[in-house]
């Protein structure tokens, strides 16, 4: 009886051994695992970051150089409305996709596009540089002055390169926020008085206008997507975007869409935060 009793703990002993070092073993392979992955993510995110930090390009030497935007801000979203026959004139009206600024413009908006990352947001561009010739395709099916520039008693603001419109995205969401009005909508629900649209629409337009103004830009109160660079240019009848190239693949990202998803400026962003993690070491 003894015997038996001493055999069974024995076993007992041996089993349980043989189980804690399995569970060592585990929880080493796990760990192991652990560092292996999260140190390649690191090395493949730092790379990443390095090689978005050297594309970028050189700073132009006058602050009225026209420059690709995304160029230097590259977590902002772009969308021109203008670019094909999604906007009030049902008509393409530029055959260009890429928006364009004066270099003095896009770093004050570069500075906002930090400022409302912070807050959890990003800017999309609905139209910024447009030509001349635009501007009168517009005219020709709006002729009000009050939302279109007359071409032919002045110039749009947009044709001097220091005019964005614009909105709001939600960073983590992808999503277009609420806004009083959707973009081009005349009529004085489109005003900054705020008053004839719900709260929260009312929130988010004065996010944007106090961060677009704190940062140098101008509203226009006539319409809460538009502001002008306190810095004023010659209107540009010579400079004119590259035309978009046929076979440029459609983007699979509908951004009036309830349902986008904003991949692109996520990743970016997390590559941005890494650059600036780097750097702080």
């Amino acid at each position: 009886m003894k015997r038996t009793i001493s055999l069974l703990l024995v076993a007992f002993l041996l089993f349980s051994l043989t189980a804690c070092g399995k569970k060592a073993n585990e929880k080493e392979e796990k760990t192991t695992t652990a560092v292996s992955e999260s140190t390649t993510l690191k090395a493949v995110t730092t790379q990443t970051a390095t090689e978005i930090i050297e594309t970028v390009p050189a700073p132009p030497e006058s602050d009225s150089e026209f420059v690709r935007i995304k160029d230097y801000i590259p977590t902002i979203r772009v969308d021109l409305a203008y670019a094909s026959e999604n906007n009030f004139t049902k008509q393409t009206i530029y055959d260009f996709e890429d928006a364009y600024l004066r270099y003095g413009t896009v770093k004050k908006l570069k500075i906002a596009q930090e400022k409302l990352l912070e807050k959890g947001y990003g800017i999309l561009i609905w139209d910024a540089f447009r030509p001349v010739y635009a501007q009168e395709k517009l005219w020709e099916v709006c002729p009000d002055s009050t939302f279109v520039a007359n071409p032919k008693t002045g110039y749009s603001s947009h044709s001097r390169g220091n005019t964005v419109d614009i909105t709001l995205v939600n960073i983590k969401t992808g999503k277009l926020v609420e806004m009083p009005t959707d973009f081009d909508a005349f009529g004085p629900e489109a005003d900054r008085e705020y008053s004839d649209c719900t709260e929260k629409a009312g929130e988010n337009a004065r996010t944007l206008e106090d961060i677009m103004e704190e940062c140098g830009f101008i509203p226009y109160e006539k319409e809460w997507w538009h502001y002008s660079d306190i810095e004023s240019y010659e209107v540009s009848k010579d400079f004119h975007p590259p035309e978009k190239v046929a076979e440029t693949k459609a983007s699979t990202t509908d951004v009036t869409s309830d349902n986008v998803v904003e991949t692109e400026i996520v990743t970016k962003i997390v590559v941005v935060e890494t650059v600036i993690e780097t750097i702080g070491k």
